[in-house]
């Protein structure tokens, strides 16, 4: 077992006779000052040299760093390796002397292949997260792509991959590492907050993944910048004071699993084995018998699993919000459509119209007529409202059978249409003049014609005018009409569409 409690630590390999001399030291990538190597020959002579933490090189496996040797000989019976302020007792454990990197072999190539293919694996759900993204603004898929990147980065930082493309420091790579693990809990931990549907965990729960985000980031920035704090005990404090963010993810998913989350299956299935990655480091690196492990095998198949079932979960819940959203959006459609219709006979209302009306006239609905059915009180007070229903839904087909007249109800017995053409006056009358035959055909008992009167007013195109300034002049037509004698029609241009004003230039009566 490997202390940490002082400043230097000494390690002392003996190197055999018959041995293959070794050229580099190798051992984990941890924070420590100064590595010194000391090759001892059977005559006791010593050849020294040091190399300051800046100045390590990384080496192709993953997580370690190298040193060259003193000039050893074949009376080298020793090498004596003292590690300044280490940091971490992997760095301790893991040392060994080798004659050389390691070789670029058909396994060593292999494997390199597969981290990145995985590594290519990584970046597939950042690419649909984008195009997610744009139809669907919500968080889960910011922060999925966040943690994607993350777990991309650890692979490239953490294996020999970043040497072979960019060949950074040693120690450059260690508080990467430190960082990037950092960034990976807390993303995680923001992506299942927000990918969790609501109602489907607990409020304590998810307001504590919060918390877990913000304690990863200052636990790896804190560790990162200042590694010798309390040295001889700080890897084992900041790996345990990841327990509490560990047990909270459990719970959290657990809990979403109890309350019927879809989302949280896939999660389930695709975090198990970086959890239990999690767990072999957490164990490893508190208990001070057992050896330290990082489980790497264990993370990178966690990271390919966590690619397939995580980056499934997101398209899932991305199409269970976007079905969500596209029947609340046809719900909605199909209330504003209602909100714009006359419950008894299905025409347009008038907030339809004075909506629309601008839409209706740049379709070349420039001619609106008001239409009123005369003596209609007396239809309800001698038959009833049943019956008078009845009429306004008879009153209501006659006035839909023109396509080139559209039909609204006002309220009552008032009527709008809106038609256009050169015609668009006499299609008006026509519509008017339907309404007894129909209504009769619908409703045969009434024992008398329905008839209706009418103000029909005309817009030029290029008149600049609203539904009210139209609707007021028609009105005044239409009341015209029923100071007539009723049944009839009052038609005029609206002041504006000529040089002059026209007045009422027409009277139609049946």
């Amino acid at each position: 077992m490997y202390s940490l409690e002082g400043e230097r630590t000494l390690l002392r390999f003996e190197i055999g006779p018959n041995e293959v001399l070794p050229r580099y030291l190798f051992s984990r990538r941890s924070a420590l000052v100064a590595v010194h190597l000391l090759a001892i020959d059977r005559d006791g002579a010593i050849r020294q040299t040091s190399v300051p933490a800046g100045e390590l090189k990384s080496a192709l496996s993953g997580g370690y760093f190298k040193a060259a040797l003193p000039d050893l000989t074949d009376d080298t019976r020793e090498v004596v390796v003292a590690f300044d302020l280490p940091s971490h007792r992997m760095t301790l454990e893991r040392a060994y002397l080798s004659p050389s990197d390691l070789v670029l072999d058909r396994e060593f190539l292999k494997s390199l292949l597969l981290l990145a293919t995985l590594a290519g694996m990584l970046s597939m759900p950042v690419i649909f997260n984008a195009a997610f993204y744009r139809i669907l603004r919500e968080p889960f898929l910011l922060w999925h792509s966040v943690l994607t990147v993350s777990l991309l980065l650890t692979i490239l930082v953490s294996s020999g991959l970043a040497v072979v493309l960019f060949d950074p420091p040693a120690m450059t790579l260690s508080w990467m590492t430190t960082v990037i693990f950092g960034v990976t809990v807390a993303s995680g931990a923001m992506f299942t907050h927000s990918f969790i549907e609501p109602g489907r965990m607990h409020p304590l729960l998810r307001r504590s993944l919060l918390y877990c985000a913000a304690w990863a980031m200052f636990l790896s920035l804190s560790h990162a910048a200042f590694p010798f704090v309390g040295r001889a005990v700080q890897s084992s404090i900041y790996t345990a004071a990841f327990a509490p963010v560990v047990i909270i993810f459990m719970l959290s998913v657990a809990d979403a699993l109890r309350r019927g989350s879809r989302a949280a299956k896939f999660q389930a299935i695709g975090y198990t084995p970086v959890i239990m990655a999690g767990l072999v480091r957490l164990a490893t690196g508190v208990l001070p018998w057992l050896e330290s492990n990082d489980a790497m095998f264990l993370f990178y198949a966690g990271c390919a699993c966590e690619v397939l079932f995580t980056a499934l979960g997101v398209a899932d819940r991305f199409m269970t919000i976007k079905r969500q959203r596209d029947s609340a959006r046809f719900d909605a459609d199909v209330l504003e459509r209602l909100s714009e219709r006359d419950a008894l006979t299905g025409l347009l209302n008038r907030r339809a119209i004075e909506q629309n009306f601008e839409t209706f006239r740049g379709e070349g609905f420039g001619t609106l007529a008001v239409l009123d059915l005369d003596h209609f009180k007396a239809i309800n007070d001698a038959h009833g409202h049943v019956v008078g229903d009845a009429v306004l839904k008879a009153v209501a087909e006659a006035l839909q059978a023109d396509p080139q007249v559209h039909a609204f109800r006002l309220g009552g017995e008032e009527f709008v249409l809106l038609a256009r053409g050169e015609d668009a006056q006499a299609r008006a009358e026509r519509r008017r003049q339907a309404i007894p035959l129909v209504v009769a055909n619908s409703v045969p008992r009434l024992g008398r014609p329905v008839t209706a009167s009418m103000g029909v007013v005309r817009a030029s195109p290029k008149t600049s005018v609203d539904f009210a300034e139209l609707y007021e002049q028609a009105d005044k037509l239409l009341y015209d009409a029923k100071l007539s004698g009723r049944n009839r029609t009052k038609m005029a241009l609206m002041p504006g569409s000529r040089h002059h004003v026209d007045p009422v230039f027409g009277t139609l009566t049946r």
